[in-house]
């Protein structure tokens, strides 16, 4: 599929790499591209002059799709489909958003949130659409098809209906959480921009099978968390176990963030943050290869949206400093000391400082407690007892006749539920005494 880019921007240079990327993500070649620094032209986006010259473009490449890296209103859609040629396709920044994602969606999850994102994208333009016509008298109002009241109140029933299904999933995943916490599991979330080497880094983490937080399915590793070059290749959230000795370390890898996405986009997928807000501990990925104030701005958002809900700690994470000398390393963490105090700086693609990472996150994640439990001896002992070994770090079971005393390590949660464990085998043993 041949695409044209076309951006403008109020003043300064059109910058139109994120536009690109996005559109080679969605499967796009991009032929051309078209660039403008002015007010926006309430009927084409761009100036008369320059429509044309778009338009041209697109005769000369045989390009079938322009994509604008602007927001446009249905009118301009309308009126610059009117100026090209015949079964050329416009489509904004947002569309192509949401047609990536589309593509992207394993999960159920994943293809509510992409429904309802496209639901509240089309929501406002049904809502002009019928209130235009109204006003007009003109059920066909400017060539953008016959007007349906009843379509404003479908699209906001489907709405409806989307954000319950999503609540039961998202209750169901808390639900899950919540087991593995409770079975000794530390979760630890990756989160920052597209492209910063989030799912790279997962798969340096790993120590074992897949767990996947949408499905009971375990895919091959080689297919999960793909260490592509693409934006949006981890759409849904994968969970693996990481290998930090004596804990049990789950790492969630969850959609990346974009820059200027409007809020109904963002609210569409803020459940996929579930992962995030409800961790253990949060490792912010950022590329530093990146300009300074690129990674600032992004730094910048990353907080506004983490610390919102967010109560664990957070530490930076900056990754591919194989593409960056030391001296300009040490100017960026400079730079961003304010907002990044602390960083872990590596590799993820050639393993670089991974093992201090690795440590990074046993030291940041809540201590574990050490407990020594005098059990009965009954019949169910040694399950609890095996239970131990699964949950925590065993360090000495002394058998006696009548009981057995176990000396262990484990996070406050596993040492709450082995006490209660504990009484009620002594419960169970008075009553049988």
């Amino acid at each position: 599929m041949k695409a044209i880019i076309a951006k403008r921007v109020d003043s300064g240079t059109p910058d139109t790499s994120e536009i690109r990327d996005l559109a080679e993500a969605a499967g796009y070649t991009v032929v051309g591209e078209i660039t403008q620094s002015r007010k926006a032209d309430p009927a084409l986006q761009l100036g008369e002059g320059k429509a044309e010259e778009l338009a041209d473009e697109v005769a000369v490449t045989g390009a079938t799709t322009v994509i604008f890296d602007n927001r446009l209103g249905p009118y301009q859609t309308y009126n610059l489909g009117q100026l090209l040629p015949e079964g050329v396709e416009v489509i904004d920044r947002f569309t192509l958003i949401l047609e990536i994602f589309g593509q992207r969606a394993q999960t159920r999850k994943a293809q509510l949130q992409v429904e309802l994102a496209e639901l509240r994208y089309e929501l406002p333009r049904a809502e002009a659409k019928t209130s235009l016509a109204k006003r007009d008298e003109h059920p066909g109002f400017m060539g953008l098809g016959e007007y349906d009241e009843s379509r404003e109140q479908d699209i906001k029933n489907q709405i409806s209906r989307i954000k319950d299904e999503l609540e039961r999933i998202e209750q169901t995943e808390e639900h899950r959480r919540e087991r593995r916490r409770d079975s000794g599991f530390d979760l630890v979330a990756l989160a920052g921009y597209t492209n910063a080497g989030k799912s790279t880094l997962l798969r340096r983490l790993a120590a074992d099978l897949d767990v996947e937080e949408n499905e009971d399915l375990h895919p091959d590793l080689d297919t999960t968390a793909e260490s592509q070059d693409k934006l949006f290749t981890t759409l849904g959230t994968t969970t693996r176990r990481a290998d930090i000795e004596p804990r049990d370390v789950l790492v969630t890898d969850t959609v990346g963030f974009i820059s200027d996405l409007p809020h109904w986009l963002v609210e569409s997928f803020k459940s996929t943050l579930d992962s995030v807000y409800r961790a253990d501990l949060v490792l912010l990925v950022v590329d530093v290869s990146e300009d300074i104030d690129e990674i600032h701005e992004k730094l910048v958002t990353c907080h506004d949206t983490l610390y919102e809900r967010n109560e664990a700690p957070i530490v930076t994470v900056l990754n591919k400093i194989d593409k960056v000398d030391e001296e300009e390393l040490a100017e960026k963490r400079e730079a961003l000391s304010a907002l990044a105090p602390n960083p872990v700086t590596v590799s993820a693609r050639k393993g670089t400082n991974v093992e201090k990472l690795l440590e990074r996150i046993d030291r940041e994640l809540p201590d574990w407690e050490e407990e020594r439990l005098l059990l009965p001896m009954t019949d169910d002992t040694m399950s609890v007892v095996s239970w131990l070994h699964d949950n925590a770090h065993v360090e000495d079971v002394a058998y006696g006749d009548e009981d057995v005393v176990v000396s262990f390590e484990a996070r406050p949660a596993v040492i709450s539920q082995a006490r209660s464990r504990a009484s009620e085998l002594r419960t169970a043993a008075a009553e049988s005494a």
